[in-house]
C-alpha cells in the first residue's frame, strides 16, 4: 500500500549535514509513496548571533514560497512559524497559520491526510491530529535537553503526542524506555546510514581533496555539527597539547544548535584544523583521507540519548572508529573502540594508527546491516501491521 505522508521534520531539508528525516524522506519517496516534508519549527528560541538572524531572514524568504519538488513524489516546505514556542500565544499562533497552510497546499498537492509521521515532539501543540487516519511519531534526539529549547513545554506535549500516536519508533534505549512509558506500541530502531554513499570513500577513484590531502598525517578526523553541547572540547585540547605530531581535523559547521558556542580554546593550537563544513556529496571523498575516526562527545542528558548517524557513517567509510562510550553504542564495542575516559580514547586512537581494531570485513559487515533501505521497510512493516489490527479492531 502506498501512502500520502505529512513528514514533520526538526531539521530544515537544505542543511547540508544530512540527518535521519531528509533520508527517510526520500527512502519514502523512493518506495512509491508521496511525501510533503516540512521544514524545522523553530522550536529553539534565537539567539542575537548572526548564525540566527540570518537564518531567519532565509526562512522568512522560504516561507513566501509555495513547496517545491525535491525529488519525484517528494516536496518540502518551509512555513511561517513564530520561534518562541515558550509562550502559549505564540504557539496558538503558529498552530492556526501551520494548520492553515496545510490544508491549503494539500488540497493544490492533493495529498490526503492518510500519515502523518512527525519528529517534533511539540505537535499535538502545533497540529490538530484528528484528520491524520495513522501518526507515527519518530523519536531521535532528547530534543528537551537542547540548549535553548522550551524543556518543560516539550516533555508535556511529547507526552501527549505519545498518548495519541498509533506507533514511536526510537532511535536508543533511553529514549525507546521513555516512549514506552506512554506507548505500548514503541519500537527500539537505532539511526543508520547510507551505506552505499560513504563507502565512495574506499572506491580507488574517489580522490581525495585537495585542502585536506595537504595537511600531515596521521589526520585524526571528525565531520559533524561542532556544538559545545555536542562536542568534548577539552577532550580535543587534551589530544592536541599531547599528540602535536597528529593532525586534528574538523569539519562542519560551528554553533549547530548552538550558536554562542565558543571554540577559541582550539583555535590556538596549530594541528587542530577547522575546515568548515561540506557538502554531503563530498563527504566520502573526506573521510578517504581519515587515519582514524572520532566521536568526542560530551557527556550529558542529550548524548546519553542520542545514537550518532555519523557512527554507520564512518563504519561505511572503512574508518577505524574510536568514540566516547555512549550507551547507544555500547552493543557495537566489538567494532569500534568505545573509550571510558580521556586516556581510553587516546589509547583508541593509538592503538588504531597501529592497525590494533575491529578488522575492516567486521566494519563492513556491521554498517551493511543499518541502511535506511532495511529501517524504512522495518518501519512501514510495523506501520501496515498496525493499521491491519486497527482495521480489525473497527470491523
Amino acid at each position: 500500500m502506498s501512502y500520502d505522508i505529512t513528514l514533520i521534520s526538526t531539521a530544515d531539508w537544505d542543511n547540508p549535514f544530512w540527518t535521519n528525516k531528509q533520508h527517510v524522506a526520500v527512502e519514502l519517496a523512493r518506495r512509491g509513496h508521496r511525501v510533503l516534508y516540512i521544514d524545522s519549527l523553530g522550536l529553539r528560541a534565537p539567539t542575537a548571533s548572526a548564525q540566527d538572524l540570518r537564518r531567519m531572514w532565509k526562512r522568512l524568504i522560504k516561507a513566501l514560497r509555495p513547496p517545491r519538488r525535491v525529488r519525484d513524489g517528494l516536496w518540502v516546505w518551509s512555513p511561517i512559524v513564530i520561534p518562541f514556542q515558550r509562550f502559549a500565544i505564540v504557539r496558538l499562533i503558529n498552530r492556526n497559520l501551520l494548520g492553515a497552510g496545510l490544508l491549503f497546499w494539500s488540497f493544490l498537492l492533493q495529498l490526503k491526510p492518510m500519515l502523518l509521521w512527525t519528529y517534533n515532539p511539540m505537535t499535538t501543540t502545533l497540529l490538530s491530529l484528528a484528520r491524520f487516519k495513522t501518526v507515527a511519531y519518530h523519536c531521535v534526539d532528547a530534543i528537551e535537553s537542547q540548549p535553548g529549547m522550551p524543556s518543560d513545554e516539550i516533555r508535556w506535549a511529547e507526552r501527549q503526542l505519545l498518548q495519541v500516536s498509533d506507533v514511536c519508533f526510537a532511535t536508543s534505549e533511553s529514549l525507546f524506555e521513555n516512549c514506552m512509558e506512554f506507548n505500548a506500541n514503541s519500537h527500539y530502531l537505532p539511526n543508520v546510514a547510507d551505506y552505499g554513499h560513504f563507502s565512495e570513500a574506499r572506491l580507488e577513484s574517489t580522490d581525495i581533496p585537495a585542502d585536506i590531502a595537504a595537511i600531515k598525517r596521521p589526520i585524526i578526523g571528525f565531520i559533524g555539527a561542532i556544538s559545545g553541547y555536542k562536542v568534548d572540547f577539552s577532550l580535543l585540547r587534551q589530544i592536541a597539547e599531547l599528540r602535536a605530531d597528529w593532525s586534528i581535523v574538523l569539519i562542519g559547521k560551528i554553533g549547530e544548535g548552538e550558536p554562542l558556542t565558543n571554540t577559541e580554546e582550539l583555535h590556538n593550537f596549530p594541528n587542530v584544523i577547522f575546515l568548515g563544513p561540506r557538502a554531503y556529496k563530498m563527504l566520502p571523498a573526506y573521510l578517504k583521507a581519515f587515519d582514524v575516526a572520532i566521536l568526542p562527545s560530551m557527556r550529558n542528558d542529550y548524548t546519553r540519548g542520542m545514537f550518532p548517524m555519523k557512527f554507520f557513517e564512518y563504519l561505511a567509510a572503512g574508518c577505524p572508529v574510536v568514540s566516547t562510550e555512549l550507551p547507544a553504542l555500547r552493543s557495537y564495542s566489538g567494532v569500534a573502540c568505545l573509550a571510558e575516559g580521556r586516556e581510553a580514547f587516546m589509547e583508541g586512537i593509538e592503538d588504531a594508527l597501529r592497525g590494533k581494531c575491529a578488522p575492516l570485513d567486521a566494519r563492513l559487515s556491521a554498517a551493511k546491516e543499518q541502511t535506511y533501505e532495511k529501517r524504512t521497510e522495518k518501519m512501514l512493516s510495523i506501520l501496515g501491521a498496525g493499521r491491519r489490527a486497527k482495521m480489525r479492531t473497527h470491523e
